[in-house]
């Protein structure tokens, strides 16, 4: 992408993220193009529509989230400890604006959004994140055999959102080990 348009398109998307901040989903290209200082036609010149425009925002939220809890996780040896830990960081994370849309609806959080938009591409990139931790505890022997990998990284994106979609009931999400606790106990499923 040459210089200008790269530097337009990146223009629109902090314009969207401000507007987003302010007015949460409901933003409209409109917002968007005063906050830029830009036509609504240069804006649909690079985003088609609104929602590829939110898509985008929530695109570099996510990817900002995951280049955050990569480290931490993979200071952990094992799978089981690399998914306790991202549980442990979404739980202590849920309300701070570094891991979170800067959205003023406490309904507008980057998980009930992904929900909402059906964004696959989102999904798609946390199966990215896990899929090397599965095959490399595949290669340790961490896992049964005859497990699909894809499957593996799927249902552990869906366990980890719960720890920001539910309330506790039964594990006192403000304690570390406890949670850490639970995953090692219930991973027991797929590993060995």
């Amino acid at each position: 992408m040459q210089p200008l348009l790269l530097e337009t398109s990146e223009r629109i998307v902090a314009a969207a993220e401000r507007c987003m901040g302010r007015r949460g989903l409901g933003v409209s290209v409109n917002d968007v193009a005063i906050e830029a200082g830009l036509s609504r036609r240069t804006v649909y010149h690079y985003f088609p529509n609104r929602k590829a425009l939110v898509g985008e925002v929530l695109r570099r939220t996510a990817a900002a989230f995951i280049a955050a809890m990569e480290p931490y996780v993979d200071r952990r040896e094992t799978l089981a400890d690399q998914v306790a830990e991202v549980a442990v960081i979404i739980t202590e994370h849920r309300e701070d604006i570094e891991f979170t849309l800067r959205l003023p609806q406490r309904s507008d959080s980057l998980l009930a959004t992904v929900l909402t938009f059906h964004l696959d591409h989102l999904t798609d990139s946390l199966v990215e994140f896990w899929a090397p931790r599965v095959a490399a505890a595949a290669q340790r022997g961490e896992l049964r055999d005859g497990l699909d990998h894809a499957r593996v990284s799927e249902w552990l994106i869906r366990l980890t959102f719960s720890f920001a979609l539910m309330p506790p009931v039964v594990v006192d999400l403000d304690d570390a080990e406890a949670i850490r606790a639970l995953i090692r106990t219930h991973l027991r499923g797929i590993t060995t």
